[in-house]
């Protein structure tokens, strides 16, 4: 970037109007009553939908990274999951602006220059209304297990970094602590207790704190118990088309004590299935969208996107990891990306601490595959996932009201069309509009009339 760019960029931090953004003047994030949802402090809910950008920090100048940020921003994401000390040789490789996080890899002992660019990243994502879902370190800095490491932490260093930058944030509401990083945790609890103590300590438990593991696991197979914990993550990984995430999903929320759960890494867009494109393909927008509402209606907190080409911002000049096959600027309009805001614009449009599982709406459904439907209900509504446009038979009777408002609603446009009122009978058999097919996926909702909804997704029902 040239001295003027960067001067530009600097002078747009100082002078922004960090007051403005609706979000945050509702208040720090934490756990709803039912232990569930996430809330802000004034109660207004709050649908995590994230992007994953783990490489932001380590290969992004700020230029880039405010062109980043105002993209996901206008996308409707409201989470950034990123990392400090990055998995692409981040502890040896230059940032953007040729500083490295660590003097003599040593936790204890950060680059001033290097954390400075952070919070400038950081300072930039709150303009934009986003949460850093700011992930200290990846794993394989604590348990190498593959990639390059390498391991420099231990109980008594993480709590003294994890207290370092527990202070240095302590003031930015925007951020979400994620631990872990792909990795398997066991036999080095007590490293990752250690730094989530020194984040508490250093921040005053401002800021909510999850786990990151490695894929096909939940952090609940290991600190469901652990007070630290605020809500689990899953990572339901890169293994295979409809990979049934919403297994994962209903085992978290049948766990005790309860605790809210997201898919923290589902299958990416752009990636390639298994990692073997010449035998599975590629995953692509409809991927993307089954893995987010299978999770989401099997009462998730949350989502989170990922693109393959994004998370380690890919260029003509970077080797690629993943066999990635596009550059993170253009791979910015994948059509997965723009349509994760109509899921956080439906979630948002109804009652939000009543949603709860509901496949006992379903008469007859596969119990996993392409053809899987998931249903959540929650306060006089339903919202039923068909995945792939089949008609099926639901038990309309168990959803509220005398008189139900039934709609589709589209979830690669965000609209939607009404079907029409109707008594509530015993069931009800709903086709889809057009054809059976990969691809060709809806939501049926189903409104009490007396509850007068409206449209699915088009107004924001508010913190009830």
């Amino acid at each position: 970037m040239s001295k003027l760019s960067l001067l530009c960029v600097l002078f747009f931090i100082a002078n922004m109007d960090l007051t403005s953004q609706d979000d945050f003047r509702h208040g720090d994030l934490k756990v709803s009553p039912n232990h569930r949802f996430l809330l802000h402090a004034d109660g207004t809910p709050f649908f995590y939908l994230a992007d994953t950008a783990w490489e932001l920090f380590h290969r992004l100048s700020i230029e880039e990274s405010k062109f980043y940020l105002d993209d996901r921003s206008a996308k409707g994401f409201n989470v950034i999951q990123a990392v400090v000390l990055s998995e692409l040789d981040g502890l040896n490789v230059p940032n953007a602006d040729g500083e490295r996080p660590l003097i003599d890899d040593d936790p204890i002992k950060p680059n001033e220059a290097y954390f400075h660019h952070v919070d400038l990243v950081v300072d930039l994502a709150r303009q934009n209304g986003l949460y850093i879902g700011m992930l200290p370190t990846w794993g394989d800095k604590v348990t190498k297990a593959w990639g390059l490491g390498p391991v420099i932490f231990n109980a008594s260093n993480a709590r003294q970094y994890g207290l370092f930058l527990g202070r240095r944030y302590r003031d930015r509401p925007n951020i979400i602590w994620i631990l872990g990083g792909d990795r398997d945790p066991s036999g080095v609890e007590s490293v990752w207790a250690a730094m989530a103590a020194g984040l508490r300590e250093g921040d005053g438990g401002r800021h909510l704190l999850t786990f990151h593991p490695l894929g096909d696991h939940s952090s609940s197979e290991w600190f469901q118990e652990d007070p630290w914990i605020d809500f689990n993550l899953t990572q339901s990984g890169h293994g295979r088309k409809n990979g049934p995430n919403y297994e994962m999903i209903q085992k978290d929320y049948n766990r005790i004590p309860v605790k809210p759960t997201i898919d923290g890494e589902p299958r990416y867009e752009n990636h390639p299935v298994a990692w073997k494109p010449e035998e599975f393909g590629w995953f692509d927008d409809y991927d993307v969208r089954q893995a987010a509402y299978w999770a989401v209606f099997a009462v998730a907190a949350g989502h989170t996107y990922g693109c393959n080409d994004i998370w380690q911002m890919k260029t003509a000049a970077r080797e690629p990891i993943s066999k990635a096959r596009g550059e993170w600027r253009q791979s910015l309009n994948l059509p997965g990306a723009g349509q994760m805001q109509y899921l956080r614009r439906l979630i948002e449009s109804r009652p939000y601490l009543s949603r709860a599982p509901a496949q006992d709406l379903i008469i007859e459904n596969a119990p996993e595959g392409p053809a899987h439907l998931q249903a959540t209900r929650g306060d006089g509504y339903a919202f039923i996932y068909f995945p792939k446009g089949k008609p099926a038979e639901i038990a309309t009777a168990k959803v509220s009201g005398t008189n139900l408002q039934a709609w589709w609603y589209d979830p690669r446009s965000g609209k939607s069309q009404s079907i029409g009122i109707f008594k509530k009978q015993s069931t009800t058999t709903f086709s889809p509009p057009g054809a059976p097919a990969r691809g060709n996926d809806w939501v049926l909702v189903l409104d009490d009339v007396e509850e007068s909804f409206g449209p699915p997704g088009a107004t924001r029902f508010g913190p009830k």
